[in-house]
Order: C-alpha cells, then structure tokens, then sequence
C-alpha cells in the first residue's frame, strides 16, 4: 500500500494528481525560497496565511498556504512532498482524482480556517501543506478504526505510529502550526466516511498502463517478485533510512 514499486513514468500515469501537487510545491518553493528574487518575494507575501490580513477580507490566504513552504528551509517541503509521495497515491487510487483533490483541499483550508479563527489578529504568517497531508491521515485513521477491510494491519500499524511521532514533534518543534495539524487531522477523520463511500482496497494491479502498440507486453504484475540482477537490496530498510533521515533534518532545522 505505501511500498512504491512504480518507476518514475509509471508513478506519473497511476497518480496525476499527487505528481502534479508535488510539482507545484516544489516549484513555488524554488521561485520563492531557492533564489532571492522580486517575483518569489511577491508570490509569497501575497500567499501566506496572516490571520489579521484574513480579518480584512484576504480570504485566498485560506487557501494558498497549502501550496507554499518556508523560503529558508528545505527540509520543510521535502518532508512534506516526501510524505506525499509515499502516502498519497493509495488514497488518490481508492477515492478517485476529484474526491481526492478535493478533500487534500478541504482539510487544509479547514486546518488555515480554525488557525484563524483561534487567533483572527495575529500577524504571524503560517505557510505549508502539512494541513492537507495531516488531513489525509486522518481519513487512515479512520479506516484503521472503522473500515479495517480497506488498510491492512501492519500498514495501519505503520499509520498510527506515524501519526503519534508526528503529533509528539509538533509539540516540541518551533514555528509549527500545532493547530493546522490537529484540525486537518480531524476533518479528515470526519469528512472520512462521506469520501470513503464505495472506496475498495488499494491495488496495485489497479494502476496498469494500457499497451501502447501491437505486441507490447504491457505491465507485469509480477514483476516486483523477480529477482533483480546483481545483489538484492532491502527496499524497506532503505525506506526507513531515508524517513529517518528526513525527520531528523525536520528536528534539526525547526529546532534552529
């Protein structure tokens, strides 16, 4: 379920819409917060969630902040694309492209909305897709409790372990909008069931890419049981590391 066995042209095809989410954050953040520059510096002031500009009638900063990250910290929407990429095409398979862009939308504005309405004349700007993406776990936590047929045991392991580490770093990491995460979280965990309606399980034989040609074999669902050439490497171990690695990073670049 959160095993990417998809080459990159094949990630693309199965999953448009987390491809095209990690894109533009990506971009943006190169425009606003790889190179100093008029239009980045614009982009951003003009994009981030500040709750007394929301107060003034700014309602888009509801929901640009979902699309920006911390000019200075590449850390912050590394994370958060990585997290995408692993934990977004399951959901993006099993709702369906437009339920599910549009529930990674709701909660992160829901998540900006209640920041706002905590403290509707702070001058404080929140940035960042972590809303969104404590939004679609919370839509795994609620088939971990209530739709146990649609994720099985050891990835709803995986997601509630997940879930604690991250709301554990929250707490004790500086500049985190604690607020947006737990309110993401929970309207995922509420809207779950209207989303989840008629959902099935992840499949991976789901994503075949039709032939191109005459004689094309086409996808072979088996091929991630073949032994590759050479030595065989633990793609778990390597996934953990490179997890590792980046919350590290995370706790090292809010900390500072």
């Amino acid at each position: 379920m959160f095993r990417r066995t998809e080459n990159f042209k094949e990630y693309l095809y199965a999953y448009p819409v987390i491809s095209s989410i990690v894109g533009i954050n990506l971009l943006l953040w190169i425009i606003t917060g790889l190179f100093s520059n008029p239009l980045g510096n614009s982009i951003y002031q003009w994009g981030a969630g500040v709750n007394l500009l929301i107060s003034y009638g700014e309602y888009w900063r509801l929901f640009t902040p979902v699309f920006l990250h911390a000019p200075g910290s590449i850390s912050h929407v590394l994370f958060n694309c990585f997290s995408l990429v692993i934990f977004g095409p399951a959901l993006e398979q099993m709702l369906g492209k437009l339920r599910f862009i549009l529930i990674y939308l709701l909660t992160g504005i829901i998540g900006n909305a209640v920041t706002y309405v905590l403290d509707p004349y702070s001058f404080v700007s929140h940035i960042g897709a972590s809303g969104a993406i404590y939004g679609l776990f919370g839509i795994y936590l609620f088939m971990v409790l209530f739709r146990k047929h649609l994720i099985d045991a050891a990835n709803a392991q995986l997601i509630v372990i997940i879930f604690i580490v991250g709301i554990i770093l929250s707490l004790f990491s500086a500049n985190i909008n604690l607020t947006a995460h737990l309110a993401g979280a929970v309207a995922g965990f509420v809207l779950a069931p209207l989303f989840l309606l008629k959902a099935q399980p992840f499949s991976i034989y789901r994503n075949k890419r039709p032939k191109e040609r005459e004689g094309d074999t086409g996808f072979d669902p088996n091929r991630w049981k073949k032994r590759p050439y050479g030595r065989r490497t633990n793609k778990k171990l390597i996934l953990w590391i490179i997890i590792a690695v980046l919350v590290l990073i995370g706790i090292y670049d809010y900390m500072t």
